[in-house]
């Protein structure tokens, strides 16, 4: 029998750039593959110039959208059939990204918030560890929200702590302080009454996973991976939301 062809994925990376190798080797490592050839066409743009969203949401200067949208329609015109943006903090951006392009994006926003529901379909209050732009931007929060839960988001000192975290993954740091840190991190969340974590930040799941909460963790890098082999080999379809 021959197998039906698979979909070639846009991937939106260089934000981090670690983050987008491991998704990258978690889409290799969630493939049902015998060979080369049963693995997923994947082009990637690995592109660290792309304007830091932080400050781009914060100081509401929107210099990330152009950029962004001129990485989707370089992928499109390579030959991608749908893309995915490998950073949380740059989806504040992708309803306008979306509109410069024909193909479809996976919501990886969309898709972390709906695996409550397939990994702990009780848990009503959500805590959500993310950038600081991310949580201002309340991105999490509303979709959280729309899925009828509450969500537990760390304070103004947590943030920054956690965010000097991120930082220091980003700069290569994947020690055992910087994964403590997270889980202390997490800790005051779970004291807070988060009933399931969201490792919002495709630098978290670098340092920090299910082993180090008390509370389940939905790893958004692992969820944007299995979502993009599953689409890719034909497991799922695209809804309308993704369109």
């Amino acid at each position: 029998m021959v197998k039906k062809a698979h979909k070639t994925v846009g991937v939106m990376g260089g934000m981090g750039p670690d983050a987008t190798v491991d998704f990258m080797a978690r889409v290799v490592a969630l493939t049902d593959a015998a060979c080369d050839q049963d693995h997923i066409h994947m082009i990637v743009d690995q592109d660290p110039t792309i304007p830091n969203r932080q400050r781009a949401i914060a100081s509401g200067n929107d210099d990330v959208t152009p950029r962004l949208g001129i990485m989707a329609r370089r992928l499109e015109a390579a030959g991608a059939d749908f893309l995915v943006l490998v950073c949380n903090t740059a989806h504040v951006f992708l309803d306008d990204v979306r509109s410069t392009t024909s193909i479809p994006f996976v919501d990886l926003i969309e898709e972390s918030v709906a695996e409550i529901e397939r990994l702990c379909p009780d848990a009503r209050s959500v805590g959500v560890m993310a950038t600081g732009a991310c949580l201002q931007s309340g991105i999490y929060q509303r979709v959280i929200g729309k899925s009828g839960r509450q969500s537990v988001i760390t304070n103004e000192t947590q943030t920054g702590q956690l965010m000097q975290l991120i930082n220091a993954v980003k700069a290569g740091d994947q020690s055992a302080a910087v994964r403590q840190g997270m889980r202390s991190i997490a800790a005051a969340l779970v004291e807070d009454g988060a009933a399931v974590l969201i490792a919002g930040c495709t630098e978290i799941p670098l340092v920090f996973g299910a082993a180090d909460s008390p509370v389940p963790v939905i790893e958004s890098t692992n969820i944007l991976a299995r979502r993009t082999v599953e689409l890719a080999t034909g497991l799922a379809s695209f809804t309308s939301t993704n369109a």
